[in-house]
């Protein structure tokens, strides 16, 4: 058998192999926006802004796409969660100090501005992610107003 054979073999056995190793799916069962939501209060639009093109990546809950159960997408998609979470989760903002609550919420208004969030690998396939004008505009002045809530993180800088 010649050589390119035998790597095509062990390639396809690996891809197979690697079927069965899954990563830990990002499946909240509890209301695990709760907190975020009453404290910042966001508006119906803002708040559907958020769930469609935030919450996948930074929350304790992910909608999977079908192409999650091939790896190693499945791999790519968790690393991606995995890091959107250490930037900001809403799901842990009970647990974040004002300071910190702040820092997000000036962090949210910088990259949408600048165009960073969602990512372009989402957008890509997740259409409806995709921000309009209008839904930027509404979500950086809500971001805006709602750093208000935290006037001693301002005040401590």
């Amino acid at each position: 058998m010649k050589i390119g054979k035998k790597i095509a073999w062990a390639l396809l056995l690996a891809f197979i192999v690697i079927q069965f190793i899954r990563p830990e799916k990002n499946e909240s069962t509890s209301d695990h926006l709760q907190a975020f939501l009453q404290e910042t209060t966001p508006p119906e639009g803002v708040s559907q802004t958020l769930s469609k093109a935030c919450y996948d990546c930074h929350s304790d809950h992910t909608e999977y796409p079908w192409y999650n159960h091939i790896a190693p997408v499945s791999f790519w998609l968790a690393s991606h969660v995995d890091e959107g979470k250490e930037h900001l989760n809403f799901s842990e903002w009970a647990a974040y100090s004002a300071k910190k609550k702040d820092h997000k919420l000036e962090e949210v208004v910088e990259t949408v501005e600048e165009g960073e969030m969602p990512l372009r690998e989402y957008t890509w396939t997740h259409a409806g992610a995709r921000l309009t004008a209008e839904e930027k505009e509404a979500l950086i002045a809500w971001a805006k107003k709602s750093r208000t809530l935290y006037p001693t993180a301002a005040a401590q800088e």
